[in-house]
């Protein structure tokens, strides 16, 4: 008994290793190579008063930015200053403005629909050396639209 029960799992469970495993093979291949300014903004970054470097990459179609309460959808890949990707969208994000960390809220109100911003987001902007990533972050944002 025990074996027929051991043979009926088998299957599942090596569709279960294989798909583990490609998930992590694809996982590896979705990293996406820092930018060659990730270590600190570059000069023609806009800088606020809070400390957030930004630059437009692509810029948008629209003239509307969205606010601090209102749902937006992403696309977004985040590094360190090092190089190393910490964060990707898979395909899209929606989230309220409000909801993400203080560098995010600031950022996303300077977009319009169909931009991509790079940020430089210092620490305090960030987590705050609450958890990690610590230091300055880097994040690609691309604004699909907002409500």
């Amino acid at each position: 008994m025990i074996r027929s029960k051991t043979a009926r799992f088998l299957p599942a469970l090596l569709a279960a290793t294989c798909l583990l495993v490609l998930v992590a093979a694809h996982a590896d291949a979705q990293n996406v190579p820092a930018p060659s300014d990730v270590a600190a903004p570059p000069s023609d970054a806009e800088k606020s008063s809070s400390g957030l470097a930004s630059k437009v990459l692509t810029a948008g179609t629209g003239t509307a930015h969205p606010g601090e309460t209102s749902r937006v959808t992403v696309r977004y890949t985040g590094w360190t200053t090092d190089g190393n990707m910490f964060d990707r969208s898979r395909s899209t994000s929606s989230f309220y403005v409000d909801e993400v960390i203080r560098g995010w809220i600031e950022g996303l109100q300077l977009m319009v629909v169909g931009e991509k911003r790079r940020f430089w987001i210092p620490e305090e902007l960030a987590y705050r050396g609450r958890r990690s990533p610590y230091g300055m972050l880097v994040f690609d944002v691309e604004l699909l639209a907002f409500q």
